[in-house]
């Protein structure tokens, strides 16, 4: 035998012994990259031509691709900020962005119209927007279609929540909540918004649960939900996101999975998901991991 044909010999046997591993499951696929993430910055999410100079400002995101992952699950991102402020390009989100990214996790981090300058329900139309055009462009940067998941972070973590629970936001785009393959409030607040309230001239401390609200639309039937949140958080909102996936659980939702992260206050429970050994990372990172592709919109 010569040495080219015996070179290819041994390569191929080689391959047919690592297939065999990795059935075996004695070969570990590694779920990270140590490469630095591609960033693909202000990407508008939308096109229409009858756009408001606010919407051509504000309706961008930026794509945080990880490095040598095939068919990788993304995370669609929203920052916090109380629906007034905030921006994608704040050092926490960066961080969060650039380190799930390491981790072999896309992020669109996303910006939406801010209140006063837009009002209710404009940022949530937004949110829907920007999911849906990930879902329908990340395939052509690499990624899986049906594993887009959406989260986000206190106003984010609102968001979030009604993209999840209110389906009439993606109907406009031909989709449903459940063509993502899961949602990820983190701090939420799942009563109506109090910059809702305040839009419509109601005290913050006037606790609603109206159109406004994730929980006004519990029932059995959503996605799969990681609710975040933290043991030192800001007033009345650990209690929130408690009564929430109560009333999930009460009716019969077994999709739901809580986790509230202790040692954290409002902000650190969000912007220390960057750090590595983070609990809520590690849970973030695992219903990514874990979970089930969304079903395919149109079905």
């Amino acid at each position: 035998m010569n040495e080219p044909r015996l070179l290819r010999c041994v390569a191929t046997a080689r391959l047919i012994l690592l297939s065999l591993l990795l059935c075996l499951g004695q070969v570990a696929i590694p779920s990270a990259s140590s490469a630095e993430p591609q960033t693909v910055k202000n990407v508008a999410y939308k096109g229409e031509a009858t756009l408001t100079e606010l919407e051509q400002q504000r309706c961008r995101l930026d794509l945080y691709l990880p490095a040598e992952q095939p068919a990788f699950a993304t995370l669609v991102w929203f920052h916090g900020g109380g629906m007034t402020g905030g921006t994608k390009d704040d050092a926490s989100t960066v961080k969060i962005a650039q380190s799930l990214a390491r981790a072999g996790v896309a992020v669109a981090a996303a910006n939406y119209r801010l209140s006063p300058k837009a009002t209710f329900p404009a940022y949530i139309e937004d949110a829907a927007a920007a999911c849906a055009w990930v879902q329908k462009h990340i395939a052509e940067k690499g990624g899986d279609a049906r594993r887009v998941f959406v989260g986000g972070h206190s106003a984010g973590g609102y968001l979030s929540a009604m993209l999840a629970m209110d389906a009439r936001y993606f109907q406009r785009h031909g989709l449903a909540p459940t063509n993502f393959a899961g949602y990820i409030p983190v701090s939420g607040q799942l009563m109506t918004h109090y910059t809702v309230r305040a839009e419509r001239g109601i005290s913050r401390f006037n606790i609603t649960a109206d159109d406004a609200a994730p929980i006004r639309f519990a029932r059995a039937d959503t996605a799969p939900l990681l609710v975040l949140y933290a043991d030192k958080d800001m007033a009345t909102r650990a209690e929130e996101n408690r009564f929430f996936v109560s009333v999930l659980q009460a009716a019969g939702n077994k999709r739901v999975t809580e986790l509230l992260v202790k040692d954290r206050n409002h902000g650190s429970v969000g912007n220390n998901i960057a750090n590595d050994g983070d609990p809520a990372r590690a849970a973030i990172l695992d219903f990514i991991r874990t979970g089930s592709p969304a079903t395919p919109p149109g079905k």
